[in-house]
């Protein structure tokens, strides 16, 4: 009898132990596959047209898994909402245009990944414990991550182990932390990283970092970084603009006089007295407006989700 009591306690023991760990964390119910012949299974909204599969309504609770090279997954602006993207092992694939809300963690490239693109995505609530909206992992390289929203997220970019990426003209906006870097070669230019708990964080060596505006983060910079990382373009090119950099422009050339200090091992030595401007946010004043847009619909999805639930 005593030892049936044992087992029955290490039971409920396990049982709560792996209740725990799920509390918090969207999982998807089933994964969707694009195959490499090019078929789909899992789900009936996605059309394909020769190497173009584009989605046809909202997907809920679902993943999606591409095995299919030469590609480009079309999310047609509909959402993907309680699940995630995973490329591996992947070459030329093209993930544009989607909704990815509420999920474990949004789109992850890993392994052998090579010249894929991630653009035009709008990404919002991931926000588990291993979650991050993007995720270049384990030796993917020379992959283009432009002109995504990414907003509300545990970790905005997390790139580890990788190289070559280019991260450019995103809106990396009020997650815990903006850009995670653990891999050098990386070219970070254009991206407005704004109101972030964390701006930028553990640069290994090597990364190129240019005209990106950092604007009211609560950290600009976590952890020491690396040497030999590049903060500027040299003169008249310039760096990047830091809304709590403190120096003059005394001959109007634009830049600062004096050099914005990171730390000791890395400086902007032409740091812009104005922010960048960049194409999909044309104006620095229109940037706060649609942030807030932003998360209105979120809190507006989040109430109709509730009351839903309770119908």
């Amino acid at each position: 009898m005593r030892k049936l009591s044992t087992c029955i306690l290490i039971l409920l023991l396990c049982s709560v132990w792996v209740a725990i760990g799920n509390i918090g964390i969207v999982k998807a119910d089933g994964t969707i596959y694009i195959r490499a012949d090019g078929s789909v299974e899992g789900t009936d909204k996605i059309q394909r047209e020769g190497n173009i599969f584009t989605l046809t309504g909202n997907i809920v609770n679902q993943s999606m898994m591409v095995e299919k090279d030469n590609t480009i997954v079309d999310g047609a602006g509909y959402a993907l909402e309680g699940g995630h993207i995973w490329l591996e092992n992947r070459l030329n694939v093209t993930i544009k245009n989607m909704q990815i809300i509420d999920s474990d963690e949004g789109i992850r490239l890993m392994g052998n990944c090579i010249n894929n693109t991630i653009i035009g995505n709008n990404i919002t609530g991931i926000e588990s414990t291993t979650g991050n909206a993007i995720w270049v992992t384990f030796g993917a390289s020379n992959n283009t991550i432009s002109g995504n929203n990414i907003v509300g997220n545990r970790v905005g970019i997390y790139v580890y182990m990788s190289g070559g990426t280019i991260i450019s003209e995103n809106n990396i906006t009020s997650n815990s932390m903006g850009i995670w870097l653990s891999g050098s070669r990386n070219r970070i230019i254009r991206n407005n990283i704004v109101n972030n708990g964390v701006g930028v964080s553990d640069f290994i060596g090597g990364n190129f970092v240019q005209h990106n505006n950092f604007v009211n983060n609560s950290a600009t910079v976590n952890e020491l970084l690396s040497v030999n990382n590049i903060w500027d373009d040299g003169y008249p090119s310039g760096g990047n603009y830091w809304s709590n950099y403190n120096g003059t422009d005394n001959n109007g050339d634009g830049m600062g006089d004096t050099p914005y200090i990171i730390d000791e091992n890395n400086q902007d030595n032409f740091p812009l007295m104005e922010p960048t401007i960049i194409p999909e946010f044309p104006s620095w004043t229109i940037l706060p407006l649609f942030i807030t847009a932003t998360f209105i619909g979120i809190l507006v999805r989040k109430r109709l989700k509730s009351y839903n639930l309770l119908r």
